[in-house]
């Protein structure tokens, strides 16, 4: 297995929805002998990732600049310990189900929980677990059991429940834990979650591959929020879907985003219509409308198609490496199949904790000397 085959089971995002703020993990656990990092885990405060660790480092980094050294400092003691000590859990999980398959080879076991709330007030937390990239186990925080994905699951479902500390460790961080956490770093963050930068947007022309018309590609970056609506537009008015393909919104490494949206026309038409590019963005007072112009852009066509191609290797050599999971639902009941597309998932936010922090690892140290592992 590839360094960008682990990386892509590890780095799904689940972008929370309107008026929700979510903080998520991402752990993955390998086999020896791969070259890669034995445990790699990264964790996310809305479609921002805060922080990252493998097995190689001695303590988690932080992409956070604290406003309050001291309250920083705790937030980022009491977030590092669930990590280390969730690194244990996992790497047992994957040598305990890799003996009870009688498995060889390489294999992965990964993990992704965390908590969401919604500005009403309403929580929600999960936690799931995949074998070798596809569902294998989750802990229904309600009803507080875990429920085997597939009947080859069952053995760690008895394991699990049967360890009565770890189970109120688990118990404690998805009901309380992880909500005060994700409110404390919202009391930091917000500023950053709540920034809106103006997007750019270039208008890119080459010739069509696959017929006689030209490709127009409407180029949008640098925003942020996500949310983004952009419209190829015909005469002003129409909004046009056929012969229009567009890119996923992608991250840019500096916590903004960037968008294609590519429109086809045939030499007919370039004739006879007109077209713009209308982007509605929420640092947009109004609308943006950025209108083609064909004669000034057969100028330098095949000019910009080789500077596109270049840039377009460029960036997949930078971006290739971190490939994201997509899904049809929501986050809890995750799917780790991976779906590759191209992406890079670098972003930043920030946090802290209060003094309720040592009190709780104290007592989640106190409950893990207890917890047999074999």
């Amino acid at each position: 297995m590839t360094r960008v085959a682990v990386l892509g089971i590890l780095c799904w995002v689940h972008a929370a929805a309107a008026g929700t703020h979510s903080l998520q993990g991402f752990g993955v656990a390998t086999t020896e002998g791969t070259g890669f990092p034995e445990f790699v885990f990264l964790a996310m405060l809305d479609d921002v990732q805060y922080m990252s660790f493998n097995s190689t480092m001695k303590k988690p980094v932080f992409q956070t600049h604290w406003r309050n050294e001291t309250k920083g400092r705790e937030f980022r003691e009491r977030r590092s310990w669930y990590i280390l000590h969730g690194q244990q859990i996992l790497k047992w999980s994957l040598i305990n189900t890799v003996q009870h398959f009688n498995h060889t080879g390489v294999h992965t076991y990964q993990y992704m929980g965390g908590c969401e709330l919604d500005d009403d007030g309403t929580r929600r937390a999960y936690l799931s677990h995949a074998y070798d990239g596809k569902d294998f186990i989750s802990f229904d925080v309600e009803t507080l059991t875990w429920v085997a994905a597939v009947p080859q699951a069952v053995f760690y479902k008895h394991k699990q429940e049967a360890d009565p500390a770890w189970q109120q460790i688990t118990l404690d961080y998805h009901r309380q834990d992880c909500f005060l956490l994700l409110e404390q770093y919202l009391q930091y963050g917000m500023e950053t979650l709540q920034r809106k930068v103006r997007p750019a947007v270039t208008l890119i022309q080459r010739k069509a591959r696959e017929s006689a018309g030209t490709d127009v590609i409407c180029h949008v970056t640098g925003f942020y929020p996500r949310e983004v609506e952009v419209n190829w537009v015909r005469d002003g008015e129409a909004v046009l879907e056929e012969g229009v393909w567009s890119g996923e919104v992608l991250p840019n490494g500096d916590t903004t985003y960037q968008l294609r949206k590519i429109l086809t026309v045939s030499p007919e038409d370039q004739k006879k219509h007109s077209y713009s590019c209308q982007v509605h963005h929420a640092s947009l007072d109004e609308k943006m409308d950025v209108k083609w112009a064909p004669e000034a852009a057969l100028n330098v066509g095949f000019v910009a198609g080789g500077v596109l191609a270049a840039l377009g290797l460029i960036i997949a050599v930078i971006i290739g490496v971190h490939i994201w999971m997509k899904r049809a639902s929501g986050a809890r009941s995750p799917d780790y199949t991976a779906a590759q597309t191209k992406e890079q998932s670098d972003a930043s936010s920030s946090s802290t904790s209060d003094d309720r922090c040592d009190p709780v690892a104290e007592k989640l140290t106190a409950q893990i000397e207890n917890i047999q592992l074999s």
